[in-house]
């Protein structure tokens, strides 16, 4: 599978990691492909959150555990700047807590370190095309952590929502971003993050992510 984009360039790339041998893995590894392109690479996440924004990567691979400032408030960081790409966790961490707290801070996706060279470049392209990733053997716990989150006072309801608001929740069950389910509804991109906005309140529910975990669940996937 071949990336492109509108203007048929490959997809920009940058890491934030404080491990020098893993940086150089991702590096190689991405020079052996024609569509992900590495932009730019840092061990210090105060570095990487200045050089992300002037950069303006299609996707940002970011560790969770570094010294100084970690992962998450680096994630927070680039999200309150305005940083519109995809920022994907890539991590040793596979406790509930780090992959909850990411997703509910805007990650697009969370990764394990310890998953193989191939299935990596598969996920990366498919963040960079827009898609939710996140390693397989996390999904169980994700799901397990939404069902534990049930016990709250409101219950997700998909009566309470519009038809829009229902089809806008299929597409991101698909895993879609807001800018290819414009595409595919033929909306604008604003109006997708306002029926987001509105649905993720009626369904008391805190990250696409988890609206699209639980989609799948209840079978509102298709």
């Amino acid at each position: 599978m071949t990336l492109t984009n509108a203007n048929d360039t490959p997809a920009s790339l940058m890491i934030i990691d404080d491990h020098p041998l893993l940086r150089r893995g991702v590096i190689q590894l991405l020079e052996l492909e024609d569509d992900l392109e590495l932009v730019g690479e840092t061990g210090d996440p105060e570095e990487g959150i200045a050089l992300a924004l002037k950069l303006e990567p299609d996707l940002v691979l970011l560790d969770l555990n570094m010294p100084g400032i970690n992962g998450l408030e680096a994630l927070r960081r680039l999200r309150e700047a305005n940083y519109s790409g995809r920022v994907v966790m890539f991590t040793v961490s596979d406790h509930e807590d780090d992959v909850v707290a990411a997703l509910h801070n805007g990650a697009d996706g969370y990764l394990l370190k310890d998953m193989e060279p191939e299935d990596m470049v598969r996920q990366l392209r498919q963040a960079a095309l827009g898609r939710m990733v996140i390693s397989e053997s996390l999904t169980a716990l994700l799901a397990e952590a939404l069902r534990n989150q049930r016990n709250a006072p409101t219950t997700p309801d998909v009566h309470s929502l519009t038809q829009r608001e229902r089809e806008i929740l299929q597409q991101l069950a698909g895993g879609l971003s807001n800018k290819l389910i414009a595409r595919k509804l033929d909306i604008t991109e604003g109006t997708v993050k306002v029926h987001v906005k509105h649905l993720l309140k009626k369904l008391n529910l805190r990250s696409r992510v988890e609206a699209a975990v639980w989609a799948v669940q209840a079978g509102i996937d298709h």
